[in-house]
């Protein structure tokens, strides 16, 4: 009796305190501003590129618990946080979903920044994910684009519940990796590595062309992981062991070339993925100097964050970055089992 009296006053104070909204209902800042703030370059210089903050768990978003669920967190102790093993790949719906293709855990985590909901999602049986490593969203028919590396396919989900809608045709990839929902043209980008190319899908994942072949010439790729497209359409492809960045035009004739194998800023030693941000600026996330390294759509070395750690704004085997309309960096910390988000910052226009 004295057990049951004790559940039915907790039942009856948390029911009250959902009603009431008091203090259980008030939400927590997801990230924290940093004091002092994380920023580069380091002042007195303009700052261009500011540290948001991390997430590596579901607890993080630091959802309200309240009601019925707060009961059963009382009663039967409260949920685990699901937490990223290797986060491989990033991207988001465009405004506060983030989803992250964890490539050892074989799932794609989804965080709502908005709601404060955390989900997991995978194909529904039998099939299952081999090695996810790759994350791309299509505004306009609200689908997620998923990579299999192992599996030689891509997955498609219906974004807005999270059903699997199927996978590419069958032998369309030898080991597609990265991806590049380009909203212009309405086309998916995969750089297939083994096949030293890129395909280039309709929405359905039907294929529509391919570029690029084995080789160390223009327009020619050895083992390609990652590929984005700017706003005037010019695709960069990160050609990972030529060492370089390939610039094409959007019909996919090759510019020009961007870096070289090095170990001083400006050069590569294991450039891993690409993204553009609002002003076309390229971001080039690289493993060996844990780091990410901007250019001028020219190839002008203009900036360089992070470095070896585990700290805030410091790296460990990085392998993905995504940029959304906001200006947001989203890099996928590989080895910290976390991504980092960063926010850029533009240059002020000048007043007439």
């Amino acid at each position: 009796m004295r057990m049951m009296s004790r559940l039915i006053l907790i039942l009856i104070t948390l029911l009250a305190g959902a009603e009431g909204g008091g203090c259980a209902g008030k939400a927590k800042p997801i990230f924290p501003t940093p004091n002092p703030p994380i920023v580069w370059p380091e002042p007195p210089e303009p700052m261009r590129i500011r540290y948001i903050g991390q997430l590596a768990t579901s607890t993080e978003l630091k959802r309200p618990v309240v009601g019925l669920e707060a009961l059963g967190g009382a009663i039967f102790g409260k949920k685990s946080a699901h937490a990223m093993l290797t986060p491989f790949a990033v991207c988001t719906d465009g405004d506060d979903r983030i989803f992250v293709a964890d490539s050892n855990a074989q799932v794609v985590h989804v965080f709502d920044l908005t709601t404060r909901r955390y989900a997991q999602w995978t194909p529904k049986k039998p099939q299952r994910f081999s090695q996810p490593v790759g994350v791309a969203y299509d505004p306009g028919l609200k689908r997620l684009y998923v990579s299999d590396s192992i599996g030689a396919t891509v997955h498609i989900f219906n974004a807005t519940n999270g059903k699997h809608l199927g996978h590419t045709l069958p032998n369309l990839f030898s080991r597609p990796t990265g991806i590049f929902f380009d909203r212009r043209s309405k086309r998916l980008l995969v750089t297939d590595t083994t096949a030293h190319n890129v395909t280039v899908c309709a929405p359905n994942g039907d294929p529509i062309t391919r570029f690029g072949r084995r080789g160390d010439l223009m327009g020619e790729f050895n083992f390609p992981t990652s590929v984005t497209v700017d706003s005037n359409g010019l695709v960069y492809v990160c050609d990972a062991l030529n060492f370089r960045i390939q610039q094409f035009t959007p019909d996919y004739k090759p510019i020009r070339p961007i870096g070289l194998k090095g170990d001083m800023p400006g050069y590569f030693g294991q450039p891993k993925a690409v993204a553009c941000d609002s002003q076309n600026h390229l971001y080039v996330v690289d493993a060996q100097f844990e780091a990410v390294q901007i250019f001028s759509a020219i190839g002008q070395l203009l900036l360089n964050f992070g470095e070896e750690g585990h700290r805030p704004g410091q790296f460990w085997l990085p392998t993905g970055i995504f940029i959304d309309r906001r200006d947001r960096i989203i890099v996928a910390d590989g080895y910290n089992r976390r991504i980092q988000l960063f926010q850029y910052i533009p240059e002020a226009t000048p007043q007439p």
